[in-house]
């Protein structure tokens, strides 16, 4: 090739990138133009488009691919917390209605110990107020149907295996108000009926200083329903009781004196005064020396 058509093909490059120079120089200058005839957007559009793009953004966060995960814990919580709820509510249930249980079977085996106490006093009263007038001698023979009552007392009780703690306070004050009854020794009856109980309760075995403890209460009960000296009668019957344990061992005194001190106003005194005199300790040799 010559010189000329090297020159040619140049002249050809340069006027093709002055074309596409120029070209580009238009495109810039009509995208300028487009922005300057662009509307400038106010404050008040630039924040609703903020809010909307706000919102946009909330929307695409709560997309379904996002939300079912989100609900089912909350769902699962919500669902544990109802299931502990329901466990709480069933076990307060249960234990209410165990209490209620409770509470009926002890209220109606109390009303039950009551009617058999009322029943075994108005038993005892009877057959010993019907013994001691038929016999027509209530002086002398008070003491003696007072020992055969409670032998039988006694008899009832081993027939059943259990009850002696629970009839004594009973079979006492039956015995006290039947005498009463037809117009007897009610204080000699007293002293007589715990001492009678105190004997039957070592012979079986049974706890002395308990019976000896329900036998006072009984005859004091039964002395205050019929008016007599209820004073009085404490103190025989807590002295008879004390008497009745002496003649067990001295083990029965110390618990029959310590369940009956001051059941009433100087029972203390009465006991004390029964207990047997505590002997002085032995001197040794070596204090007998120095004296």
């Amino acid at each position: 090739m010559g010189p000329n058509a090297e020159k040619t093909e140049s002249g050809g490059l340069e006027e093709q990138e002055g074309a596409a120079g120029s070209a580009a120089k238009d495109t810039k200058r009509l995208r300028v133009r487009k922005k300057e005839e662009e509307p400038v957007a106010s404050e008040e559009e630039k924040t609703a488009e903020g809010i909307l793009d706000g919102k946009n953004e909330k929307a695409l966060l709560t997309e379904p691919d996002i939300v079912p995960s989100t609900l089912t814990n909350k769902e699962e919580k919500s669902m544990a917390s109802e299931e502990s709820t329901t466990e709480k509510k069933s076990m307060e249930e249960q234990l209410g209605q165990a209490g209620t249980t409770v509470k009926g079977g002890i209220v109606n085996s109390l009303k039950g110990i009551n009617e058999i106490e009322a029943e075994i006093v108005t038993t005892v009263r009877n057959t010993v107020s019907t013994t001691l007038k038929a016999t027509g001698s209530i002086a002398t023979e008070s003491v003696s149907v007072t020992k055969d009552v409670i032998k039988g007392a006694i008899a009832a009780t081993e027939e059943v295996g259990t009850g002696l703690i629970l009839s004594t306070k009973s079979v006492a004050k039956g015995v006290v108000m039947g005498v009463g009854d037809v117009g007897g020794d009610v204080i000699n009856v007293a002293g007589q009926t715990v001492k009678g109980a105190i004997k039957a309760a070592s012979e079986v075995g049974a706890d002395v200083s308990m019976v000896a403890r329900r036998a006072v209460d009984g005859v004091i009960e039964a002395t205050k329903e019929i008016g007599g000296n209820v004073e009085e009668v404490a103190k025989v019957a807590v002295s008879g009781a004390v008497e009745a344990a002496s003649s067990i061992g001295n083990i029965a005194l110390k618990a029959v004196r310590d369940m009956l001190v001051g059941v009433v106003e100087g029972v203390k005194d009465v006991a004390s005064a029964a207990l047997p005199k505590s002997e002085p300790p032995a001197k040794k040799p070596e204090e007998e020396k120095a004296e």
